[in-house]
């Protein structure tokens, strides 16, 4: 017997639209490219170098010899699959693009709306543009990353995504936050 599966967002159903983004805005993606990369032992100098020269993704350092990979020129079937012809036996890639959920918070108040529910230091001087970490927002692992002033990327699994919203919602409660689906 076959089964035709149709794929759904996590937040599909959750999330209305809404008639305009106020100053404080949390922008859901629909269908990011992920790869979790994991460097081979004795190679996370050379898959670092291979990452940060490729111009088309943007790697987020997790942890020794791990990167979280977004791409949004490539398709999310496909970024794994070129990760991994190009590091070859020096590293591991593994596709997270269904299994993850990217949300963008962005606004004047981003940074004290994560400070509610994030124990790290978000001055811009200690978590400067392009900085990256593993971090509890509340009770759920999230990757945080700063991508602008003003803007953090903030990357969760997808079981977590509803949970997450709900926190960022309840910890932006007198920021004025409004929240739908990303138009990129």
């Amino acid at each position: 017997m076959a089964y035709d599966y149709q794929a759904a967002h996590a937040l599909d159903g959750t999330i209305g639209a809404i008639s305009e983004h106020r100053a404080n805005h949390l922008a859901v993606h629909r269908a990011p490219a992920l790869a979790v990369v994991l460097a081979a032992p004795g190679h996370s100098a050379e898959v670092a170098a291979l990452l940060a020269a490729e111009g088309t993704v943007e790697a987020r350092f997790c942890g020794p010899g791990e990167w979280l990979v977004l791409a949004e020129t490539h398709a999310p079937e496909t970024l794994a699959a070129e990760l991994d012809a190009r590091l070859g036996a020096r590293a591991h890639v593994c596709d997270q693009s269904h299994g993850r959920v990217v949300l963008t918070l962005s606004g004047p108040d981003a940074a004290r709306i994560l400070a509610n529910g994030i124990a790290v230091d978000l001055h811009p001087d200690a978590f400067p543009v392009g900085r990256a970490a593993n971090v509890r927002c509340n009770h759920l692992a999230v990757n945080l990353a700063r991508t602008g002033e003003a803007r953090f990327d903030l990357v969760v699994a997808r079981s977590f995504a509803q949970a997450l919203v709900d926190d960022l919602k309840t910890m932006a409660r007198s920021h004025h936050l409004s929240v739908d689906f990303a138009t990129r």
